[in-house]
């Protein structure tokens, strides 16, 4: 049905709390990413309408950080969407600070907690091979 696949990729041994924020932070890039998959807003049978939400299937694996490394290194390779969530940005309040520690980071060895794949079905399923869905 969908030619293009979403998939947020998290650390396995993050805290609940922390996978739910940086799959959040990289749903956002996602949706900013790719506004064409936002579906229309909801609207209730008392006539109250709702904000959209994507249209368009997300799923969420997990992964050590070879595993996070490899998918990163994989999607750079096929030139897909990637949207990087670094474990120092854990430390930071805000945006802007979030900015300049992944501009610290090691482009070719980060340390990521969270990584978003967007693109070509059949691409991202070789970005992403031999991961597992969330349990």
């Amino acid at each position: 049905m969908f030619d293009t696949k979403i998939a947020f990729i998290v650390l396995d041994d993050l805290l609940v709390w922390q996978k739910l924020n940086v799959v959040s932070f990289l749903a956002t890039g996602i949706a900013s990413a790719y506004p064409e998959i936002m579906g229309a807003p909801y609207i209730d049978s008392l006539g109250r309408c709702y904000a959209n939400m994507s249209g368009q299937p997300m799923l969420i694996f997990e992964a050590d950080l070879s595993g996070l490394q490899n998918a990163h290194r994989k999607g750079l390779e096929r030139e897909l969407t990637l949207v990087p969530y670094v474990h120092a940005m854990f430390s930071t309040g805000h945006d802007e600070a979030n900015r300049q520690v992944f501009l610290a980071e090691d482009p070719n060895n980060m340390n990521l907690v969270g990584l978003a794949i967007c693109g070509s079905k059949k691409v991202v399923d070789k970005a992403i091979k031999g991961l597992s869905l969330h349990k």
